[in-house]
C-alpha cells in the first residue's frame, strides 16, 4: 500500500440482526476498538431497519455506518426504494452499491449501479461499489472482461475527484458465501486491474489514491495473506463480521 492509502474494514450485515441484536454488535466492536485503537478505517452496514439504532451507538466513534443500498432518486413514488437524502439523515457516510446479489438476485444493472454512485457522490456518500465475476466467467476466462465493463459504467458519470472518493470492491461472485476464498494472487491480478483501469480512466493520481478491497469468504485465517498484497487496501466482509469476536480478528489482523 502506498501512503496515499488507508486501509479499510468494512461490515456487510446482509438480512441479519433485529435492531436489538444490531445495538449488541456495534455496541461491541466500538467498545473493543476504543481500547485498541487502529489506524484503519472501519465501517459497519446493517440493514436499514437497524441503521438509526446503530447510528446512535456509533455516534462520537471514528467507526463509520454505511446502508446496503440505496436508489438514485432523492424522492418520489419508489415504494421500497430508500434515497441518498434518507441515508445521510440517518448518519450514513457509506452505502454500498452493485453487490452481486443484487445484480443476480435482484437484477441490478452496471448502468443502474452508475447512476447510484452518481446520486451518492452527490449527496456526500462514499459508494462502495462491488465487482466481480461469477463462476463460470472465470472459467471461460472472461474475469478482466466482465470486470472492466462493471467498473466502466460505475465511474463513468464521476468526474476524477469524485472518483477519487469512491471505494471499489472486488468480489468473486464465486467465493461470496462458499467458503473458497480466491486465493491472493488471483485477488491481486484482479485488483491490480481495476487500479490500471481506473488510472486510465480517471488519472494516475486517482488509481494510485483508490482505495481497492476483496470480499468473498473472508476469514480471520486468510485477511494477513489477501493484505500482504500491493493493490489490497482492506476487506468486505460478509458471514464473518456477524459475531463481534470474528470481525474483530479480521480488522485486527497482523500485518
Amino acid at each position: 500500500m502506498t501512503s496515499m492509502r488507508r486501509y479499510l474494514m468494512a461490515g456487510n450485515w446482509k438480512m441479519h440482526k433485529t435492531v436489538a441484536e444490531a445495538v449488541d454488535l456495534a455496541k461491541a466492536v466500538r467498545a473493543s476498538l476504543e481500547s485498541r485503537p487502529l489506524q484503519l478505517d472501519v465501517v459497519l452496514c446493517p440493514p436499514f431497519t437497524a441503521l438509526q439504532a446503530v447510528a446512535q451507538v456509533l455516534k462520537g466513534s471514528r467507526i463509520a455506518l454505511g446502508a446496503q443500498n440505496m436508489y438514485w432518486e432523492n424522492e418520489g413514488a419508489f415504494t421500497g426504494e430508500v434515497s441518498p437524502v434518507m441515508l445521510r439523515e440517518v448518519g450514513c457516510s457509506f452505502v454500498i452499491l452493485g453487490h452481486s446479489e443484487r445484480r443476480q438476485m435482484f437484477g441490478e444493472s452496471d448502468d443502474g449501479v452508475g447512476n447510484k454512485a452518481r446520486a451518492a457522490v452527490a449527496h456526500d456518500l462514499t459508494p462502495l461499489i462491488c465487482v466481480g465475476e461469477t463462476l463460470s466467467e472465470r472459467e471461460s476466462g472472461r474475469t478482466l472482461e466482465i470486470v472492466e465493463r462493471q467498473v466502466e459504467a460505475a465511474l463513468r458519470h464521476l468526474g476524477a475527484e469524485q472518483a477519487t472518493r469512491t471505494v471499489i470492491s472486488y468480489e468473486p461472485v464465486w467465493a461470496i458465501g462458499t467458503g473458497h476464498a480466491a486465493t491472493p494472487e488471483q485477488a491481486e491480478e484482479v485488483q491490480a486491474f481495476i487500479r490500471k483501469l481506473v488510472a486510465i480512466s480517471h488519472g494516475k493520481s486517482v488509481g494510485d489514491a483508490l482505495r481497492v478491497l476483496y470480499g468473498g469468504s473472508v476469514r480471520a485465517d486468510n485477511i494477513g495473506a489477501l493484505m500482504a498484497q500491493g493493490d489490497i487496501d482492506g476487506a468486505l466482509v460478509g458471514g464473518a463480521c456477524l459475531e463481534a469476536d470474528s470481525f474483530l480478528k479480521i480488522v485486527r489482523y497482523e500485518g
